[in-house]
């Protein structure tokens, strides 16, 4: 115990930090830091849990190692180098990164890292990767990217192939966007790509961007790197999680540039119809703001149901719309993606000449993975025979939602798209304050990985994220555990 609380004791005075520093930062994070805890660490009384430590090596910069004195010898940033008798330089973290977040792949997945390296098997329902539960893509695109890799060897046009670009651009005009020519079209290695260029062309210190609540965290990530910031509108769970109208109209103001809409949703798996989308065409018509809107999974639509692109209904509204093959094709790990810009892109130019200088700078995407576009969206969409009854990913549905359901304290809203599912914990039946400790807690009790409400920007302890690609054999000994697991868990 004295040996954690010397190391403790000098990451604190290295960095320069108090008790109440770390108080402070623990609140603000939701992590339950009293002042006797701290004191007790700093004493020597008493040694943290896991998941306090980690916490506590994060906030000081530290080795979690070191601090627990499991590796000694390693080299770290309090170590003295000895040959020149003067303290190591300390190379930090940008100050651009201390309120970003992007916990699909935090701190519980580190855990679940470690806890596979030492032999554990893990369920991994944490990320949306179709491939490691046996989706695979269309043999045609295979067989295609095979086929041309040989003419693939050299750079693209910055924008991208020829024959990728006007076929988004007809795939566009299917979906009703208007006045789209082959020079609004980006093709980058997947949306991801393009969500950091589209912020860092547009943002000034200070300037804002309408995000959803929750969201796919990359896009407050984004926002937060570009140097602007990520103002979260709320989606209502009692409204199918559609967006709150009220809350939009009451968040914008001078500094707010643009709105970002992700339908269909990650994470509810929500899907906005046309009146909804018509709400925010209004509003961003009447402020004029840029619509960002996130289509990842619009051929992942259940139920009969359509997903209409907002561009379409937006004309004379600067719109970028989002897609890619890495969802609807099952190839997540190709990187292709592609952003599409329509409607008063007269109001937008020098904006685009800064899109286009940035998209210059990285060269091209990923050009073998551009190969396959054509064919992707010209060809038999195999994805089709997943989202219908009798298909995988409707099935597997089907079966999480009741599952999740007829867990007592748990509740959901049933997905119409995507293959997310964002329950709902009643969290004075198990008191819980901290829902990355929930996750932290049902990792280590049983081996399944999930991401915790708030790592999608969800600012109440009160959610988690399932992803249901497993098939369903695999998800009905998953959904026990998880009864099992909420049967006697009570945060302490």
């Amino acid at each position: 115990m004295r040996d954690f609380s010397q190391r403790l004791k000098k990451a604190m005075e290295d960095s320069g930090m108090k008790q109440v520093d770390l108080i402070r930062i623990a609140e603000e994070q939701g992590i339950k830091l009293g002042k006797s805890h701290i004191s007790q660490y700093v004493s020597g009384k008493t040694v943290p849990r896991t998941d306090m430590i980690h916490f506590l090596a994060g906030a000081l910069s530290v080795d979690e190692a070191w601090l627990m004195g499991k590796q000694k010898n390693i080299p770290n940033t309090h170590d003295i180098d000895i040959s020149g008798g003067k303290a190591m330089r300390e190379f930090k973290k940008s100050l651009k990164l201390d309120n970003v977040l992007y916990d699909v792949r935090g701190p519980v997945v580190e855990e679940a890292s470690r806890m596979e390296q030492s032999g554990m098997q893990v369920l991994k329902l944490n990320i949306g990767n179709p491939a490691p539960f046996g989706f695979r893509a269309p043999d045609e695109v295979i067989c295609d990217m095979r086929s041309q890799l040989i003419e693939c060897e050299g750079y693209s046009d910055s924008k991208g192939l020829f024959s990728a670009r006007k076929a988004i651009m007809q795939y566009a005009q299917l979906k009703g966007i208007p006045s789209v020519t082959i020079d609004d079209i980006y093709i980058g290695n997947g949306v991801s790509e393009l969500i950091n260029l589209s912020m860092s062309a547009l943002l000034d210190d200070g300037d804002e961007v309408l995000v959803p609540s929750p969201d796919y965290p990359l896009w407050t990530a984004c926002v937060t790197l570009a140097g602007g910031k990520a103002v979260h509108y709320v989606c209502d769970e009692q409204s199918e999680w559609y967006p709150d109208m009220a809350d939009i109209r009451k968040k914008v103001n001078s500094r707010t540039k643009a709105i970002v809409l992700i339908n269909p949703n990650n994470p509810t798996g929500a899907l906005y119809p046309r009146e909804v989308l018509q709400e925010i065409v209004n509003i961003a018509r009447e402020h004029q703001l840029i619509i960002f809107s996130d289509e990842i999974y619009d051929r992942l639509v259940m139920d009969g149901e359509e997903h209409i692109s907002i561009a379409s209904m937006a004309p004379d509204v600067f719109c970028v719309t989002y897609s890619g093959l890495s969802k609807s094709h099952m190839v997540a790990g190709f990187r292709v993606g592609w952003m599409i810009l329509s409607g008063n892109k007269r109001g937008a130019y020098d904006y685009i000449q800064g899109l286009n200088m940035l998209s210059n700078m990285r060269l091209c995407s990923n050009v073998p993975a551009q190969s396959i576009v054509q064919t992707s969206l010209g060809g038999y969409q195999s994805v089709q025979n997943y989202i219908v009854p009798g298909g995988r990913i409707y099935e597997q549905r089907e079966f999480i939602y009741k599952a999740l359901n007829d867990i007592p304290g748990i509740s959901a809203v049933k997905p119409k798209a995507a293959f997310y599912i964002f329950p709902k914990i009643d969290i004075k039946k198990f008191n819980i304050t901290n829902d990355e400790k929930f996750a932290l807690d049902l990792l280590r009790e049983k081996k399944i990985l999930l991401i915790h409400g708030g790592g999608f920007n969800w600012k109440q302890p009160d959610h988690f994220r399932v992803v249901y690609l497993p098939r369903v054999e695999v998800l009905e000994d998953a959904a026990a555990k998880l009864a099992d697991f909420f049967s006697y868990y009570k945060q302490m």
